[in-house]
């Protein structure tokens, strides 16, 4: 199924609704995940309960990555997005106003699941504005994300801070964002190609097109443990292995996130620049001198150095990846993205047990080796990425000498 032509006008306002939905996304798990200590000491939760019920939000998500790549190539992203942004947003309320633990874990279910769904469906809407696009955009939509979770963690806390309780707060929010992508996604664009994938050029089989999208996953599944491990060790390594204040402490994701989320809006021109492959090694290599330079060392000014690092490296990875599978010949882009995104969340998953587990037979140190060591594997793989550049998009060429077909608006 083809879709109709679009004019530059219709490209640059898909690329505004595309970024009002990433920035919506991120808004609404950020908000969530800011309340999660007014909901627990509401419901009088202890630590493994809590744990328990935040599994839901894993399990849905896990559930709708699944049938994500179905619902895509039955319905197009357009449709899937517009749906699943409408289901996020009136799921977003129900974890604060479940009355009980069982309520409250069906409540994270519903969420994970609207969140998985949507992650997937405005993934695959970005690569299709972007193959309309005709140059690299895709790591600014992951950008957006990233600055709306900014956004989102600020309001929770400055909610929590006023004494806003947790369901007037994600009641509020939710509104806000529902009317944001519904007028939104009605600029989304149509989809190119739906049920069936285009047809793989070089013939080749589809045992190798596999192999292909194996390999792509485990570059996610690599970037994401490391990612993980910021979210969850940095602020401990700091405070229990390098005894300093809590405030560093917090400082240190502080950093890699503002390093990531730099990163993020400046991969599209570097992409560009440079070619995704290449990019993607020196990505990996930034991570891994800079991380394992800080490990030596070991002082807490070489540790944020390090986690900037880590920020600044691992932002490119994900978007280059979803964008190769997306894009590659021979396989379906909903499916694709489906499989890329399971893969990608099981790293956040078996990430920060794996460097757990580590850290009790070592130190933690140790466990952040095994950071380093998973980067030099996205290093190895690194030329996967480049098998699957997006549909129409131009070569890697210095900037002075780019055209590109359409400038951002």
């Amino acid at each position: 199924m083809l879709a109709p032509p679009a004019s530059a006008g219709d490209i640059a306002r898909a690329r505004r609704a595309v970024s009002v939905m990433f920035v919506a996304n991120g808004i609404a798990f950020a908000s969530w995940a800011a309340r999660v200590p007014a909901v627990r000491e509401r419901l009088a939760l202890r630590d493994s309960a809590l744990g328990l019920a935040l599994l839901g939000v894993a399990v849905g998500a896990m559930l709708a990555f699944r049938a994500a790549g179905p619902l895509i190539a039955r319905f197009g992203s357009r449709r899937v997005t517009r749906v699943s942004a409408v289901l996020l947003c009136a799921a977003l309320p129900l974890p604060a106003l479940a009355p009980s633990f069982a309520a409250l874990v069906a409540a994270l279910l519903l969420l994970g699941a609207s969140n998985g769904l949507m992650d997937v469906a405005m993934n695959a809407q970005a690569v299709e504005v972007e193959r309309r696009h005709r140059r690299p955009i895709l790591a600014s939509f992951h950008g957006m994300f990233s600055l709306g979770g900014l956004v989102g963690a600020s309001l929770g806390a400055l909610a929590a801070d006023r004494a806003v309780s947790p369901a007037a707060h994600l009641v509020a929010i939710a509104a806000v964002l529902a009317a944001a992508v519904t007028a939104a996604g009605a600029a989304l664009s149509a989809d190119a190609r739906l049920e069936a994938p285009a047809p793989a050029a070089d013939g080749a089989p589809a045992e190798r097109r596999s192999t292909r999208l194996l390999l792509l996953g485990l570059i996610a599944f690599c970037s994401s443990i490391g990612e993980g491990a910021m979210a969850n060790w940095s602020a401990v390594y700091l405070r229990d292995e390098l005894h300093t204040t809590a405030a560093v402490a917090a400082t240190g994701y502080a950093v890699f996130s503002l390093a990531m989320l730099l990163g993020r809006f400046s991969g599209d021109g570097l992409t560009q620049r440079f070619g995704a492959a290449r990019l993607v090694r020196s990505a990996a290599l930034l991570v891994a001198a800079g991380l394992g330079a800080a490990l030596l060392v070991n002082v807490p000014i070489a540790m944020l150095l390090g986690f900037g690092c880590v920020g600044a490296g691992l932002s490119v990875v994900v978007p280059l990846v979803f964008r190769a599978g997306a894009s590659a010949p021979g396989v379906a882009p909903g499916r694709a993205i489906s499989t890329l995104a399971t893969m990608s969340y099981g790293g956040f998953l078996v990430g920060p047990p794996a460097i757990g587990l580590v850290a009790d037979l070592f130190t933690l140190r140790g466990g952040l080796v095994l950071v380093v060591a998973l980067v030099l594997v996205i290093v190895a793989l690194a030329p996967a990425v480049a098998r699957g550049s997006a549909a129409g998009a131009p070569a890697p060429c210095p900037p002075a000498s780019c055209r590109p077909a359409l400038r951002a608006h």
